[in-house]
């Protein structure tokens, strides 16, 4: 008996000793946020493609939001669970590389991807992340709604949009995040007051691009934080045009969301062809229609629904990565009070 429990004791250790620091092969794993691994999302379908043509399966780990799961692969640095990670963005570029959990990989599409997708993600040189998709930030309009539409980042603080706002957090959110770049970008040391005078505006400050928009959807507010690519998707499937990008002269930010190997991946080899897939003809014309972004890879067609309810904006804005988080976490405070 005590020849057996050491055997299978040993055998444990071995198990759990090849699951902590050996290879893993025939999977990826990546980290990503709720909506792309949902059922709706880009994720079941490029893992089905993606098996189909290299013979390994993709496990997405839904992690909450973007922002969510850099945490989390920070808090694995030097032993992730994960190979890849999903959803590094322009506002959390530079977090993530001076967290320095990723692994530099240069996709075989490359060359089919604007530098200026890289330049935003501060990987031109480094190829530590790669662009897989973008879009500009934008106030979703419920035209059905009794308030007029803002013109502005300052109108909307006005009285008329009392608790009519729903934002996200910009501790979980990157789309939340990208709200503060806004505001930082267009009033730049008066940015705080700015969100002084916003707070009786704002419904709720949501975790997640999910949670909030979902929040939007059923009518609880008319405003809500998104993307200039979010109305597409209600002319494609709701067949309606009720809700409206607002532009804005000042100008937006934009996001570019990039793709990464963890430092230590269990499947490095995997993770580089799960790069190459994403950032594929193949894999980037399934984003268009469950990201509800733009594909990075120029080589892609865009469906109608994106020209009649996709704007893109005359003016891109863009914010300095370390204010931005200093006034976020003075917004914090001031919305906590």
């Amino acid at each position: 008996m005590k020849i057996v429990q050491k055997f299978f004791a040993v055998a444990i250790f071995a198990m759990t000793f090849l699951s902590c620091n050996g290879k893993r092969q025939n999977e990826v794993v990546v980290y990503t946020y709720d909506s792309f691994a949902a059922e709706w999302g880009a994720g079941p379908a490029l893992a089905a493609k993606f098996k189909a043509q290299t013979g390994q399966t993709v496990r997405f780990v839904d992690c909450g939001d973007a922002l969510m799961a850099l945490s989390r692969a920070e808090l694995e640095k030097g032993n992730p669970k994960a190979d890849v990670i999903l959803g590094i963005d322009s506002n959390s570029a530079k977090r993530a590389i001076d967290a320095q959990i990723l692994s530099p990989y240069e996709s075989k599409n490359k060359s089919k991807i604007a530098e200026e997708l890289y330049e935003s993600l501060e990987s031109k040189e480094n190829s530590l992340i790669t662009p897989f998709d973008f879009s500009h930030f934008a106030m979703i309009f419920d035209t059905d709604s009794t308030v007029p539409s803002p013109q502005s980042l300052q109108d909307l603080t006005n009285p008329v949009y009392e608790k009519k706002i729903i934002l996200l957090d910009p501790r979980t959110s990157t789309p939340g995040l990208g709200f503060v770049a806004w505001t930082q970008s267009v009033f730049g040391e008066n940015a705080l007051d700015f969100w002084k005078k916003l707070k009786p505006n704002i419904l709720t400050l949501s975790p997640s691009w999910t949670t909030g928009y979902g929040l939007f959807s059923n009518g609880e507010a008319p405003l809500v934080i998104s993307y200039t690519t979010s109305p597409a998707f209600h002319v494609e499937f709701d067949k309606t045009n009720r809700f409206r990008a607002l532009l804005f002269e000042e100008g937006h930010p934009w996001s570019v969301e990039g793709a990464a190997i963890l430092k230590g991946a269990k499947n490095e080899d995997g993770a580089k062809q799960f790069i190459d897939f994403l950032t594929s003809v193949e894999g980037q014309s399934i984003l268009p229609l469950t990201q509800w972004m733009y594909p990075a890879n120029g080589a892609v067609a865009l469906p109608e629904s994106y020209q009649k309810a996709a704007p893109i904006p005359a003016k891109t804005l863009f914010a300095d990565s370390e204010k931005v988080q200093i006034l976020t976490d003075e917004i914090v405070k001031i919305l906590s009070e």
